[in-house]
């Protein structure tokens, strides 16, 4: 009996639509005044001389209802006329935006919002709009400004005024901010993590010291982090609040239960069939060593990093990570890493978003997982990274979307950009005088990534000057193209016995030969013109003349480092080689470097080791201009090159160089000033290497130690060092005090 109503129901139903079905001979549209009627007809993907039944008219109605033309539609089809009723949307005659004097925060607001001049108005998106206008103000600071909306509609013209009457008050500035609860951390440490900061008078142009709700978000779950990085896997932080104070200040508040501090107990890493254990033996290693250590949500992420690094190499494209923890004895965690072969989808498009400057191909040509292309994360979250590094974006985002089938999907990767320019001024101070020097950089060049970088150094003895251009992900390649054009001239007559002036241009790039390692080979052309003093050996005196050499030039450098501004983690690793094509004296130089970064406690420490040396193919001296000269970064608490060997009282350098350095970062080590870090170095280095008389070599290492400050400031950071030598030869120059002022814009 169920069967025979069920069969009877649908072919009810299946005649019915047959039964309107019928045949659009004719359209008839009543109501519209600015949208003609074969704009609608369009619209609707409306065909003559063809069966409608109820489903495709209804598509029809919608086709309509999407342009947004329209806020009501109605459609009756008979005898094979297509009568369509339509109320058009007002058309917004004028859309203000009054009481923001900033013409940029303005034009930030009628970019940001959906409704514009000229388009049609629609109650939803206006309330939508309205939404988005106070996040933004928020964010700008304002968190407490009240807005007003007016509509005044013409009904004669189908026309709307849409004014938006803000009133924004003061900026919101936080004078205090506090941790509250269960915190088991001290403030002055907690107050380092986040990003919202204390106003302060020198802060006068940060935008840290104003309520941001989104900047507030981040700043609980940058606190969350670092809990969980600190052993307390349970943290919860469980609110922030604002509280107005009588002073008309506000006050920050964040409400933090840490909870206990876990130890890992047991770790596994599980496989699924699909993958071959002998791959993954390192990860075993890296899981049994953290066995009993204090529980770290870094150290959990650094092994899943490495289980994406084996299986990119073994081109698993669709490997699946899932963590499991589980809780023994309220203190312990078990954690278990599974391993599968997760769902394989394809990127069918990506869609970039948020770019007003900066070209769409400067984004693109970033991304190593590209449209058609197998979504593999790790890629992609390269990718995200070779964005961010760009340093013109201030946030990078991304959404993964269902495609237009299963296996499909559509990415949108949002970008805010973020002022490009920077701007720095530095100076030294020391026994022979002061320098000064300044420069200018973009990052943005037209919107095309292009880096832009030009500075000047003028000295007592010296006035250098660079242009340096850069072109990333050059002809759609990984590679970057960079020119420079340098112009030095040195008057070093008084310590040094020669002078010289010299202008090079350069040609190169750099791309990532494997992952973390960096090639960069470039062709260099000089000219040069020294002159020497009369008091000079006779040896420096055979140089005098002019110049034109070409050299080509490369480096390797191996980057390991766990970030690349204030890295507390890794290493990095440059080998950097210089080879005659054209030249007189034929000098090959070579030079090595590396570099340790280890967080002990809060204290951040760098070893390195530096070695340089300079020699000729053939018997002839290394020019005086190509000789090595100590630098001030590597032996502080003496003057730049006038230390090792002399002739004459002339400083004239040597083939060979090495040093040693050793510093350590406290950072925000006092808590009356937490934009302040303090360290202490140790420097031991020497030169040597007397081409043409071996007689005035001096194997004496020098040596210093130091302390050293460096202070955040509305104008960028300031840097003081004090050294003292330890072990010096007397013909050495020292310099205890140096600082250093830089900002950007």
């Amino acid at each position: 009996m169920f069967k025979k109503i069920l069969k009877i129901n649908f072919i009810v139903l299946f005649l019915s639509s047959i039964l309107i079905a019928d045949i659009i001979k004719e359209v008839n549209v009543v109501g519209n005044k600015r949208i003609s009627n074969e704009s609608i007809i369009v619209f609707g993907q409306i065909n003559y001389d063809r069966n409608y039944n109820q489903d495709e008219l209804n598509s029809i109605l919608k086709n309509i209802y999407d342009t947004n033309f329209f806020k009501k539609i109605e459609l009756n089809l008979v005898n094979s006329i297509l009568q369509i009723n339509v109320v058009e949307n007002p058309i917004i005659e004028d859309l203000e935006i009054k009481g923001i004097k900033s013409a940029k925060l303005k034009e930030v607001l009628l970019d940001k919002i959906s409704l514009k001049s000229r388009k049609s108005y629609i109650e939803t998106i206006f309330l939508s709009d309205l939404n988005l206008i106070k996040n933004i103000i928020k964010s700008s600071g304002y968190y407490f400004a009240e807005i007003k909306t007016s509509s005044i509609l013409n009904e004669v013209q189908n026309s709307i005024r849409l004014t938006y009457d803000i009133d924004l008050g003061d900026k919101a500035k936080i004078n205090e901010i506090q941790f509250i609860g269960d915190k088991k951390i001290k403030d002055r440490k907690l107050k380092n993590v986040i990003t919202s900061e204390e106003s302060r008078f020198w802060k006068f142009i940060s935008q840290s010291v104003y309520l941001n709700p989104d900047r507030i978000e981040m700043d609980k779950r940058l606190l969350t982090n670092y809990y969980k990085n600190n052993g307390y896997y349970s943290v919860n932080v469980t609110n922030s609040f604002v509280e107005f104070k009588n002073d008309g200040s506000f006050k920050l508040i964040f409400n933090i239960d840490a909870g206990k501090k876990f130890k890992f107990n047991n770790l596994v890493l599980e496989l699924s069939d699909e993958y071959e254990k002998k791959y993954f033996k390192q990860i075993d290693k890296a899981l049994n060593k953290l066995q009993g250590k204090e529980y770290s949500l870094d150290k959990i992420e650094s092994v899943l990093r490495e289980v994406d690094k084996i299986a990119l190499s073994k081109q698993y494209e669709f490997i699946d990570a899932t963590l499991s923890e589980k809780i023994i004895d309220d203190d312990k965690l078990d954690i278990s890493i599974l391993l599968v072969d997760t769902q394989k989808f394809y990127v069918e498009k990506i869609n970039i978003l948020g770019n007003t400057y900066t070209l769409e191909e400067v984004i693109r040509n970033s991304l190593i997982v590209d449209e058609g292309d197998p979504f593999n994360e790790i890629l992609f979250n390269k990718s995200i990274n070779n964005i961010k590094a760009k340093n013109i974006f201030g946030n990078v985002q991304s959404k993964i979307l269902p495609g237009s089938n299963a296996n499909l999907k559509v990415i949108d990767l949002s970008v805010e950009e973020k002022p490009t320019g920077e701007i720095s001024l530095g100076a030294g101070i020391g026994t022979s005088g002061g320098t000064v020097s300044g420069g200018i950089k973009e990052n943005n060049f037209l919107g095309k990534g292009i880096r832009l970088n030009t500075n000047l150094s003028v000295s007592e003895s010296a006035i250098k000057g660079q242009f340096v251009y850069e072109k990333p992900n050059f002809n759609y390649s990984d590679n970057t193209l960079f020119t420079s054009l340098k112009s030095t001239s040195s008057d070093n007559l008084a310590d040094f016995g020669y002078k010289t002036s010299e202008i090079s241009i350069s040609f190169g790039t750099t791309f990532e030969q494997y992952e973390n390692l960096f090639f960069s080979p470039s062709i260099e052309t000089a000219y040069e013109n020294l002159e020497t003093t009369s008091t000079a050996s006779s040896t420096l005196k055979k140089q005098k003349g002019s110049y034109v050499d070409t050299y080509f030039k490369y480096s390797l450098d191996y980057d390991l480092r766990n970030k690349r501004y204030r890295a507390d983690e890794g290493y990095t690793t440059s080998f950097y080689q210089e080879l005659p094509i054209i030249s007189d004296n034929h000098e090959i130089v070579n030079s090595f470097e590396t570099t340790r970064y280890q967080k002990i406690s809060s204290m951040i420490t760098k070893v390195s080791f530096y070695g340089k040396m300079v020699n000729t193919i053939d018997d002839v001296d290394v020019r005086i201009s190509k000789r090595l000269f100590m630098p001030e970064s590597k032996l502080r608490g003496f003057e730049g090159g006038k230390v090792g060997p002399v002739d004459n009282n002339d400083f004239i350098g040597g083939n060979y160089l090495s040093a040693v350095n050793f510093n350590a970062t406290l950072p925000q080590l006092l808590p009356s000033f937490q934009n302040t870090d303090f360290s202490f170095f140790i420097d031991a280095a020497n030169i040597w290497g007397v081409d043409y008389d071996s007689s005035m070599d001096n194997s004496k290492i020098r040596s210093s130690a130091g302390i050293g400050m460096n202070i955040s400031t509305p104008i960028g950071p300031l840097s003081f060092s004090l050294a003292q030598p330890f072990s010096k030869s007397s013909t050495d120059k020292t310099e205890t005090f140096r600082f250093n002022l830089g900002t950007t814009f």
